[in-house]
Formats: structure tokens, C-alpha cells, sequence
């Protein structure tokens, strides 16, 4: 039998005179994490290039004349030499490739444009009433993240009537529409009962009726799929051995089921923060409150070219940023990922 050398082991081997060379490392091994933000990066920027192209041509079909909305609208009365002359200086009579182009060699540098109805740059614009969303989004998403797991514990522990009591409820909240539920809250809470304001005042009261109406469709989507995933939990073998060894119920819930149950709830957390964005555009209208959402209605209804397609790539992004973070709790929370 041959004896294998402490030099071979250690991934040396000798050479042709009895010296002990390295064994060449492998080439071509990229480490995991920068893997996974390369794959990021790259399929941000196919998200971002589809956004762009859908608009570009989406706002095309949208009936009106783009010159026209850059010389303050159907109102203005242009001549036709002011006309000839705006789509001659914006190159809207070049062919549509050419101008398909031309926005995407813009875009590439970072050049959204200048809005046509409010005469400002839109990065400008976009930098004030970003935060206003992305907030609003946020505090929406935790909120219905407790709704969510409030009423799954409520039906993992109260028995087969919490079940399908929370079961009936979580339905019924995810079909509700935006713009009924805002009129349902607002008649209730500002109207008989003067709790709250009807529409936003730029304090922390004014922004909860927002949140709500936005948090309980996603609440009740959320709520279906955690639930489900903590009675499939509740019925394995460790959760049995957990109870056998004398654990509680809500210690049960805490420390060994809500792990199991999140990792759906987690992976779809990108999806509702999506849906949160676009239902900020009725949201924001309905309650008077500044963002994006209601910058792009004002957009697509003056045919906004550039304010427009500045609004939707700064949604698709921060949706790219929220759907990365929700990988990245995923994995924080679910061992197996991170050994993968």
C-alpha cells in the first residue's frame, strides 16, 4: 500500500527533484457573496431596463400630443410653429427607435430629464418626494406583518374557531379594494368619531390612516400564508417533542413555529412592498398626501413623459432594494440558505 505524504495532504506534491511544490489553487472560483450581489446587480439593471422600455412605449399610446403637454397643455393654444419647433428641439419627430434610444443613452448616465408640467429637473423632484413613499410603504408593510402574525397565532392557539374565524377574516381583508376601504375609514374614524384626520397633516396622526388602508389587504395575503405554514409547523415531529418536553404554547410559538412560519411570509415580503408602491397612487390622492404615487397620477394625466418614466424606475428600484433585504432576512432566519 502506498503511504500518503503530510506534504500530500496538505495539497503539496514533490517534484521531479524530491522538492515539494504547491498545488496551483483553482482558478475561476468566485466566493459566494459576491456571486450573489453580482446576480443582483445584474438583474436590477434587467428590471430597470424592462421598466424603462415598457414606459417609454406604454405613454405613447396614451392619446394627446407630447408637445403640446410640454407647452402647458390642450389650454395653451399653441400655433403650430410652436409646436414644429418644441418636437424639433425635444426630437419628438425623430423616429420612435431613435427616441427609444436616445432615452436609454440618457438614462445610462444618470439624466432623467426635465419635467414637462412642472419645469424641475425630475431627479430633484424624485429626492423630495421619495422618502414620503418608501416611508409610508415601510411602516405599512411592519404593520400588516403584525396584523399577519397576529392573527395566525390567534388561530394556531385558539382551536378550530380561531381558525376559521381568522381564516374568514384574512379573505375577506385581502379582497378589499384600496379606494372603499380609505371610505370606510374615513367615514368611520374622521367623520363620526373624530379620531383622526381625514387627510394627511404632515404629522405622525396624519400618516395612519394611510398605513392602514394600505397594511390590511397585505395583512390579510400575508395572513393566509403564515397561518397555513404555522399548522403545517404545529403538526411536525419537532413541535410534538417540543410539547413533550413541557414546552408552553406561546414558548412553542415563539422559539420553534414562527421561525418555520415566516420564511414564506419573508420570501413574499418583496412582492407586498410592490403592491404597497402601487397602491400608494390612490392611496396618496384619496388622503392629499405628497409622494410618488400621487406625483405619477398628476404625470400620466399631462402626459409627463420624463416625470413619468422617473417616477416608475424609482418604484422599480426600491422594489429591487426591499426584495434583496427580504432574501438577505431569509436567509439570516433560515439556516439551510445560509449553508447554501
Amino acid at each position: 500500500m502506498t503511504r500518503t505524504s503530510s506534504t500530500e495532504a496538505d495539497g503539496a506534491v514533490d517534484g521531479p527533484t524530491g522538492a515539494t511544490v504547491p498545488e496551483p489553487r483553482r482558478r475561476g472560483v468566485v466566493p459566494a457573496p459576491l456571486r450573489w450581489v453580482t446576480g443582483r446587480l445584474a438583474g436590477a439593471v434587467v428590471v430597470l431596463w424592462a421598466v424603462a422600455t415598457l414606459i417609454f412605449f406604454a405613454i405613447r399610446l396614451v392619446p394627446g400630443d407630447p408637445a403640446e403637454a410640454i407647452l402647458g397643455g390642450p389650454g395653451s393654444q399653441a400655433s403650430a410653429e410652436a409646436l414644429a419647433l418644441v418636437r424639433e428641439q425635444y426630437g419628438l419627430d425623430d423616429p420612435l427607435v431613435v427616441q427609444y434610444l436616445a432615452q436609454l443613452g440618457r438614462l445610462m448616465v444618470g439624466d432623467l430629464g426635465t419635467s414637462y408640467s412642472l419645469r424641475t429637473d425630475v431627479s430633484g423632484l424624485l429626492l423630495e418626494q421619495l422618502p414620503g413613499t418608501v416611508l409610508l410603504a415601510v411602516l405599512s408593510l411592519v404593520v400588516a406583518w403584525a396584523l399577519a402574525l397576529g392573527t395566525a397565532w390567534w388561530a394556531t392557539l385558539g382551536g378550530r374557531t380561531a381558525a376559521a374565524v381568522s381564516s374568514s377574516l384574512e379573505i375577506v381583508a385581502s379582497a378589499v379594494p384600496h379606494f372603499w376601504l380609505a371610505g370606510v375609514l374615513v367615514l368611520v374614524l374622521s367623520t363620526q368619531l373624530g379620531w383622526l384626520p381625514p387627510v394627511s397633516t404632515g404629522t405622525p396622526v396624519g400618516i395612519v390612516l394611510p398605513v392602514v388602508t394600505l397594511a390590511i389587504p397585505v395583512a390579510g395575503f400575508l395572513g393566509q400564508v403564515t397561518r397555513d405554514s404555522l399548522l403545517d409547523a404545529a403538526a411536525a415531529p419537532f413541535a410534538l417533542t417540543a410539547r413533550a418536553r413541557g414546552e408552553s404554547r406561546s414558548g412553542l410559538f415563539r422559539r420553534h413555529l414562527l421561525r418555520h412560519a415566516a420564511l414564506p411570509g419573508l420570501a413574499l415580503s418583496g412582492w407586498a412592498f410592490g403592491s404597497l408602491l402601487s397602491g400608494a397612487v390612490v392611496v396618496e390622492s384619496i388622503f392629499a398626501r405628497p409622494g410618488l404615487g400621487r406625483t405619477l397620477l398628476q404625470a400620466v394625466t399631462l402626459r409627463d413623459i420624463p416625470l413619468v418614466t422617473g417616477v416608475a424606475l424609482a418604484s422599480a428600484l426600491a422594489y429591487v432594494v426591499v426584495v434583496a433585504l427580504g432574501d438577505l432576512a431569509e436567509r439570516a432566519v433560515d439556516p439551510r440558505e445560509r449553508a447554501a
